[in-house]
């Protein structure tokens, strides 16, 4: 009998609380509200046609051009009259100071799941978000070898003389 007892008491309480509608806060129905209105705009619009992919073959070529070890360029500096003077005859694009080498950072698990962390571009080097210093590997013009010279000033690096 106790168990009868047992199970038609555990039955009524588990219908009661399956009754009971949760409140929906509204920070939740302003999100479930913005799902479904962003799932009827992309219904609505559908994703860009590119189909020629343009700009990932520019950044391509750009990467592959970098990675040319014997690209000659010419470096300049604006003075604050915008005027342009020339730093050094250089080999490559400059690299910016805090660029690292290695990734310094690491997974982590935290209450929300893994937190993401920054992957290497395809060169292996973890490129910042911004820097002003930059390295330029500039030809010595007393002994033409190739020198890394440090500059913290905006820089312009071209494939030819401007």
């Amino acid at each position: 009998m106790k168990r009868i007892y047992l199970f038609l008491m555990a039955f009524t309480l588990a219908m009661f609380f399956a009754g009971c509608d949760q409140q929906e806060s509204g920070e939740q129905l302003q999100a479930r509200q913005q799902a479904e209105q962003t799932k009827i705009a992309v219904q609505s619009t559908g994703m860009p046609s590119i189909i020629n992919f343009t700009e990932k073959k520019n950044m391509k070529m750009i990467l592959e051009m970098r990675d040319n070890a014997g690209l000659r360029t010419y470096t300049y500096m604006r003075d604050m009259n915008g005027n342009m003077h020339q730093l050094c005859d250089s080999i490559g694009y400059p690299i910016p100071y805090s660029t690292q080498y290695t990734n310094p950072q690491q997974i982590h698990n935290s209450s929300y799941g893994n937190v993401a962390y920054p992957m290497a571009d395809p060169n292996g080097l973890y490129s910042p978000e911004s820097a002003e210093g930059s390295y330029v590997m500039c030809l010595n013009p007393n002994n033409k070898q190739l020198t890394p010279v440090y500059v913290e000033e905006r820089l312009i690096t071209s494939p030819y003389k401007l």
